[in-house]
């Protein structure tokens, strides 16, 4: 008799974006019966537990990998030493990562050293600009190159690794699976009045504001914080709340130039469903962080890009976001655009989410599925794009806001 056994695939993650965007998935192929190793490499050690937890996903192997004073270089060679070992413990059929950071780039050159097939979540996404942002834009290019399974978000991904020379066999559009992790989150019941969002006045507008990108240290920095005081001193009904990353690159200008203002709230890092919490309860949102971006519009959320450039176009195309980059002037005049005319705001907020349905993660194992163990390619397939994500916006304004959404 022939035993048939689960395939084993080994999920890599090392910060929290990837633990929050991989965890949908960790769940979805545990539900199909799949043997599902969790490594954790610790890039964001302290974040990464609570994510892990509100999944109810245990790590197998947690590498521990950070060290004072670390280097890119030092962390890349960790990674990539450790991640081996693990895979030769566990001899998976696929391993998984996800976007575009060191672990996700170390895992997959390292599975590609060993034959490994690599499944790649979040593929093809493009500055088209190595340094922006660093050194994510030539990680996610390395791990695009050797993976094997690409799993693009969006139509415009899977163009971008087309055009890259990416064979259609291997790439499927499934949507971001940062949205199925967004739609569990807010299904939980969760008390504005009591956690780290107690304290907030409810007399003002909320405006969300998070900055940590490498690329704005200095300058750049300095310019957001410039706009966000002009910005309170111009529009007086309106609470800036910012959750600083413990980054000294951000902790050290934030606080030197908005600490003590009534109106700028400065948290510290919030845990990932008080985030989206606060997101909801937010009018207005300015951030360079990626996920942000693709959250944003399942909320009914306009979203200020403080970036010059942006890996995830799809929202600025859909009208639901708009990039300003670190122009402080700029930054202020649509800001101010959007908090003052109900039209304009009404426009951006009321858009259908590009970026998926909450069921990706869904479509990723349905892939591995059928795909044959220690294969470099998906089974057969015509593509057929992926539906328009034509829901709702969740969550209603704030109430007393002035914006004009009823």
């Amino acid at each position: 008799m022939r035993i048939v056994t689960a395939p084993r695939v080994l999920v890599v993650i090392g910060t929290r974006p990837e633990a929050i965007k991989l965890a949908p998935v960790v769940r979805a192929a545990r539900a199909v019966a799949f043997d599902v190793q969790v490594c954790v490499t610790g890039q964001h050690r302290e974040m990464l537990r609570p994510i892990l937890e509100l999944f109810d996903i245990t790590a197998d192997h947690d590498l521990d990998l950070m060290t004072p004073g670390q280097t890119l270089s030092g962390l890349t060679a960790a990674a990539l030493e450790g991640t081996t070992r693990v895979i030769e413990a566990c001899n998976p059929s696929w391993v998984i990562v996800q976007g575009d950071t060191t672990t996700a780039m170390a895992a997959s050159l390292a599975s590609f050293y060993r034959g490994v097939p690599v499944a790649h979540v979040e593929a093809g996404l493009r500055t088209n600009d190595k340094r922006q942002p660093f050194p994510e834009e030539l990680n996610r290019r390395i791990v695009d190159d050797v993976t094997d399974f690409h799993f693009a978000p969006t139509e415009r991904a899977r163009a971008n690794l087309l055009r890259e020379g990416h064979s259609p066999a291997t790439v499927r559009v499934t949507g971001n699976t940062g949205i199925d992790a967004l739609r569990h989150a807010i299904s939980l019941d969760y008390e504005m009045g009591r956690g780290p969002l107690a304290a907030l006045p409810h007399d003002r507008r909320t405006v969300l504001v998070t900055a940590h990108r490498r690329e704005s240290f200095g300058a750049g920095m300095v310019a957001i914080c410039r706009a966000l005081l002009q910005l309170v001193d111009e529009v007086e009904d309106i609470q800036v709340v910012y959750p600083v990353h413990l980054n000294p690159n951000v902790q050290d200008p934030v606080r030197e130039h908005l600490s003590g203002h009534e109106r700028i709230t400065l948290l510290p890092p919030l845990d990932y469903v008080s985030l989206i919490q606060l997101m909801r309860a937010s009018v207005l949102i300015l951030t360079d962080s990626g996920g942000i971006q693709e959250e944003a519009p399942t909320l009914g959320r306009p979203v200020l890009v403080l970036r010059d450039v942006t890996e995830r176009p799809e929202a600025v195309e859909a009208g639901c976001a708009r990039v300003v980059g670190t122009n402080a002037p700029r930054i202020v005049r649509e800001a101010r655009r959007l908090l003052e005319d109900a039209t304009a705001y009404r426009r951006m907020a009321h858009v259908a989410n590009p970026f998926g349905d909450g069921h990706a993660s869904e479509r990723i194992v349905n892939a591995l599925r059928i795909a044959p163990p220690h294969t470099n390619s998906l089974a057969p397939l015509h593509h057929v794009p992926m539906p328009d994500f034509t829901w709702a916006p969740i969550g209603a304004m704030p109430a007393g806001s002035t914006n004009g959404e009823s």
